[in-house]
């Protein structure tokens, strides 16, 4: 990979470049994360174009100083830009590099830099953005822990109170076993019959008599 950097005033150096009629200007050139000093520039190019790179050229508006930065052996579709000024205007081009020469220049991208102060007041914003999305998470997350431990809950009271109710129905299934066993049942024959006499009947239906005999 190689790299050029040139920073160069126009009208007392040039930069000599061979431009190459079969290529075509990158396209969707666009500026993305600019910061006081410090911005990215990315682009597009176009399909079948044999490139191998690419150069761009940096400008503050109203200045005739330029930036030339060149990058060959690479596919990257972006460039980041270092060392520019706060409340500045820019204007960037890019060109795509091949091996018998670089396309014609892009549609001029303006940009201007934002002050410091601008750019730490929205690092502040975005903090306090993801710190509001993350108490929302948490506060989603304590309502679903909530409603799962009041479910819980009554799962538990409900179960508490069929065990009551069958725990009161026991002792009274226990009397209702012990009459029925009480009324079935005899002196002679606990599990239920007739009491039969121990002693026969005569003829005469009465008892047999008992004789006592002194010696």
């Amino acid at each position: 990979m190689e790299r050029i950097f040139l920073l160069v005033l126009s009208g007392c150096l040039g930069v000599s470049r061979v431009t190459a009629d079969s290529l075509s200007p990158p396209v969707n050139v666009t500026i993305k994360e600019v910061k006081a000093n410090f911005a990215v520039v990315s682009w597009d190019i176009p399909e079948g174009d044999p490139v191998i790179g690419f150069a761009i050229t940096q400008q503050k508006k109203d200045v005739r100083m330029l930036r030339f930065i060149q990058e060959v052996n690479t596919t990257t579709h972006s460039c980041a830009l270092w060392d520019l000024e706060e409340e500045t205007d820019y204007i960037v081009h890019v060109q795509s590099v091949s091996m018998s020469g670089t396309s014609p220049l892009s549609e001029p991208l303006r940009f201007r830099t934002p002050k410091e102060a601008e750019t730490q007041a929205s690092k502040n914003e975005v903090t306090m953005e993801e710190v509001g999305q993350a108490t929302q998470m948490r506060a989603g997350e304590l309502i679903i822990i909530v409603v799962v431990l009041i479910m819980w809950a009554g799962v538990i009271a409900l179960f508490c109170r069929q065990y009551d109710i069958i725990k009161d129905n026991e002792p009274n299934n226990n009397k209702d076993k012990a009459k029925t066993s009480s009324e079935c049942s005899t002196p002679e024959h606990p599990t239920g019959g007739l009491l039969r006499s121990k002693f026969p009947k005569n003829d005469n239906n009465r008892l047999p008599s008992v004789n006592i005999i002194e010696v």
